[in-house]
């Protein structure tokens, strides 16, 4: 039986809010993090590899046949074979989005999981497990959000609140991590006007653009598919869409690239269509 985007979007969370309370244990502190350092000299945590195998395994039974393409897997060369024979789509999770800001007891660190298809992202859900915040998307059924969500049972989209993309105004307020702010986003405010800032940490500065809470995230910084594909499928599903800098189009399913590894980001921005 074909479930609907709506059924869809349901699961996601599920699994999301799913992957959270795997999390939660390690930020609380009642197991040990187990902090390391990859290979491309990022942080991981227990956290982020027991979270990615809750939601490969959830996703398996839930949506059966689709690859995933995630980031602890593939910082171990497990990469799924794209090219075999199916409609094009596949899934993008970032288990623990933010590490660094969980290794450091903040709470703004996310799980994401976006749906790909054909290089656009079609479907995402992001999820703070420390702030019980839900953000979800479907470019097919709009953009929603529900806060101090504990129990996944208690999401529906019918009960969740519906955002989209604030007019633009006069004035415009940019978000960014402060730890990003860089000589290019800098001039790239400077040049617009901007002077209103927000600072906020991973995936969720997309979701303040959905939600009307920001105009824009520029990101001249380095970013893997992974850590965008869940929040630009929230942030096109509300009404807006993620470039690149010079305006052609954002795709995902990057590989063989040239200048960069595969699923690397060019730098974007984020904001209004």
């Amino acid at each position: 039986m074909t479930r609907s985007i709506e059924e869809q979007l349901e699961i996601l969370v599920e699994i999301a809010v799913g992957a959270g309370a795997v999390i939660l244990p390690f930020y609380s502190g009642q197991k040990d993090m187990g902090a390391m350092i990859k290979d491309d000299c990022s942080p991981v945590t227990l956290a982020d590899q027991q979270a990615e195998e809750f939601i490969l395994e959830a996703l398996a039974v839930a949506f059966p046949g689709v690859p995933v393409v995630a980031e602890e897997k593939c910082a171990a060369g497990d990469v799924p074979d794209l090219d075999a024979e199916g409609d094009g789509a596949f899934f993008l999770v970032d288990p623990l989005d933010g590490t660094k800001e969980f290794i450091n007891g903040r709470d703004e660190f996310t799980v994401n999981i976006g749906l790909i298809r054909d290089g656009v992202p079609v479907m995402g859900v992001i999820y703070a497990p420390a702030l019980r915040d839900v953000y979800v998307g479907g470019i097919e059924s709009g953009a929603y959000c529900m806060h101090s969500l504990e129990d996944p049972d208690d999401f529906s989209l019918s009960a969740a609140e519906r955002i989209e993309m604030r007019p633009a105004g006069d004035f415009l307020t940019a978000v960014a991590s402060r730890s990003h702010m860089n000589d290019e986003t800098r001039t790239y405010m400077e040049k617009r006007g901007i002077s209103d800032f927000i600072s906020a940490g991973s995936s969720l500065k997309f979701c303040l653009v959905a939600a009307g809470r920001a105009d824009v995230y520029p990101r001249f910084g380095r970013t893997m598919e992974w850590d965008t594909a869940a929040g630009d499928a929230i942030l096109r599903a509300a009404g807006g869409m993620t470039v690149r800098t010079d305006g052609s189009p954002f795709v995902y399913g990057k590989r063989n690239q040239a200048d960069d590894s595969d699923f690397a980001n060019p730098f974007f921005i984020a904001g209004k269509r």
